[in-house]
C-alpha cells in the first residue's frame, strides 16, 4: 500500500506536526506499507525522516503553505503526481492557515480524494463545537463567535464528506453523530508516542525540582500564573524549584513568551527553552518532577499527557474540559486546580512536590494508562479502516493490503 499523509511535519513549526513524526515512525514498520508519501508544508530546513527502525521507503513532497490559497491547488496536483493508494489527512480547523478562506480551502482537500474516489480518512484532533473561541484566541466578540460557529459548521459538513473521520474522544463521536446525523465517524484513541520496553526511573535528577510545561502558549495556554504559582510553592515550603516552560508562542499571540520573560525577569529560576527538537524530548520529561497544564480552555486531546505519562510523570491539570473528559476515560491520574485561582494551582503544585510516593504512584497509574494505546495500535486501527474503505469500494476484488474480507489488524 502506497499511503499519503497530508500534514505538517517537523521541523515545521504549524500544529500537529510532532504528532505526525511519530504516525509516520510506526507507519513504516507495518508489511503492509510499501511507501509512505509525505504532502507537507514547506520549511527551511530538511523534513526529519532519519528513523533508527528499519522500514518502507518514505517521500516527501513539500507542496503547500501555511495561509496560502493556492494549497488546494497544489496538494491535488502532488495527490496527481503520486498516485497513492490512500491519503490520510491529520488535520485541525487552522491547519492550512488562521486567515478563514485559507483555512477553508485546505479543509476541502477531503471531499477532493472523495470525488476522485481515493480513500481516505481525515483524522480530526478537535471539533469545534467543544472549542472555546475567545479562550483559544480566534475571537473575544460574541457576533464573531456565532459567525465562527456557523462556519465551523460548514466546514465540518465538508470534513464529514471524507470516507472515515477519525477522532480522539468518544464524547467527539457522540456530537458528530448527533448533531450531523455522520455514520462515517469512528474514535481511534490519540495514542502515546513513546512506550518504554521497561517501567520508567521514577527518581529525578538530584538539583532543583523541574516544575514543567510544554506546547505553544499565549492564548489558553498561559504561564505566568503557573510562575505566580511555584513562587507561593517556594515561599510556603523552601524547596528548590525550577519553571521549565518548553515551547513557543501560538502563531496567534507572536511574541508572547518574550513579554512574559520581560515581566517575570526578577524572578529566579524561570527558564525558557524555545522550541523543542524531538530528540530532546525524552530527556525535557525525565528531568521534570511534575507536567503542569496551565490551560484556560481545552481544545482537543492532550498529546502532551499522553507523553508525561509515557514517562512515568505526575501532572497538574485543570478540571475542565476535555482534558477532565480524557483523564476519566483513559485512566489518568493527577491533581486537578480551579483554572480561576493561582492558589489552587500553587496547593496541587505543593501536593505533589512535597510527597514523593505520591508523586511517584501517579507517575506509575499515568505509565499504565499511557501504555494502553502505543502509537503501534494507533497505525494498526489506522490501516484496519483503511482496508474496510477499500473493501467497501471494491467488494468483490482483494484489497491492497492482501488481506480477505474476515482479516484484521488488530
Amino acid at each position: 500500500m502506497k499511503l499519503a499523509i497530508v500534514t505538517a511535519y517537523p521541523p515545521s513549526k504549524v500544529t500537529l506536526n510532532e504528532y505526525a513524526y511519530h504516525l509516520v515512525k510506526h507507519f513504516r514498520q507495518k508489511e503492509s506499507i510499501t511507501e509512505i508519501v509525505l504532502l507537507t508544508d514547506k520549511t527551511e530546513g530538511a523534513k526529519d525522516i532519519t528513523f533508527t527502525e528499519d522500514g518502507c521507503k518514505i517521500t516527501v513532497k513539500e507542496c503547500w503553505a501555511f495561509n496560502s490559497y493556492a494549497n488546494i491547488i497544489n496538494v491535488t496536483r502532488a495527490i496527481n503526481n503520486t498516485q497513492p493508494d490512500a491519503v490520510l489527512f491529520n488535520l485541525q480547523f487552522m491547519k492550512f492557515g488562521d486567515k478563514k478562506i485559507a483555512a477553508a480551502l485546505g479543509l476541502m482537500l477531503p471531499l477532493v480524494c472523495k470525488l476522485k474516489k481515493i480513500p481516505n480518512i481525515v483524522l480530526l484532533h478537535n471539533i469545534l463545537e467543544e472549542v472555546d473561541l475567545g479562550s483559544a484566541g480566534f475571537t473575544s466578540s460574541k457576533l464573531m463567535q456565532k459567525i465562527y460557529g456557523f462556519i465551523g459548521t460548514s466546514l465540518t459538513k465538508l470534513i464529514l464528506q471524507a470516507d472515515t473521520v477519525a477522532v480522539t474522544m468518544q464524547k467527539y463521536v457522540n456530537i458528530l453523530e448527533e448533531k450531523y446525523n455522520a455514520t462515517n465517524v469512528e474514535l481511534i484513541p490519540h495514542g502515546t508516542f513513546e512506550i518504554t520496553e521497561e517501567q520508567p526511573d521514577y527518581t529525578i535528577p538530584e538539583g532543583p525540582l523541574q516544575v514543567m510545561t510544554f506546547g505553544k502558549f499565549g492564548t489558553y495556554k498561559k504561564v505566568e500564573q503557573m510562575i505566580e504559582a511555584v513562587e507561593m510553592v517556594r515561599a510556603s515550603t523552601g524547596l528548590d524549584l525550577e519553571v521549565v516552560i518548553a515551547g513557543t508562542d501560538n502563531p496567534n499571540v507572536p511574541g508572547y513568551l518574550a513579554k512574559v520573560q520581560e515581566d517575570y525577569k526578577h524572578v529566579p529560576q524561570v527558564r525558557f527553552t524555545g522550541y523543542v527538537e524531538e530528540y530532546e524530548v525524552p530527556t525535557l520529561f525525565k528531568e521534570s518532577a511534575v507536567v503542569v497544564f496551565p490551560y484556560t480552555s481545552t481544545t482537543g486531546s492532550s498529546g502532551v499527557l499522553h507523553q508525561a505519562g509515557s514517562y512515568g510523570k505526575a501532572v497538574v491539570m485543570p478540571d475542565l474540559g476535555d482534558l477532565a473528559l480524557l483523564v476519566k476515560d483513559e485512566g489518568y491520574l493527577g491533581e486537578f486546580f480551579d483554572p480561576t485561582s493561582i492558589v489552587s494551582l500553587a496547593t496541587a503544585i505543593e501536593n505533589i512536590v512535597t510527597n514523593e510516593a505520591y508523586r511517584t504512584a501517579i507517575g506509575k497509574t499515568n505509565y499504565q494508562a499511557a501504555t494502553a494505546y502505543p502509537m503501534s495500535k494507533i497505525t494498526e486501527m489506522y490501516l484496519h479502516t483503511f482496508s474496510t474503505i477499500i473493501t467497501n469500494k471494491m467488494p468483490k476484488s482483494k484489497s491492497i493490503f492482501g488481506l480477505n474480507t474476515t482479516e484484521k489488524y488488530i
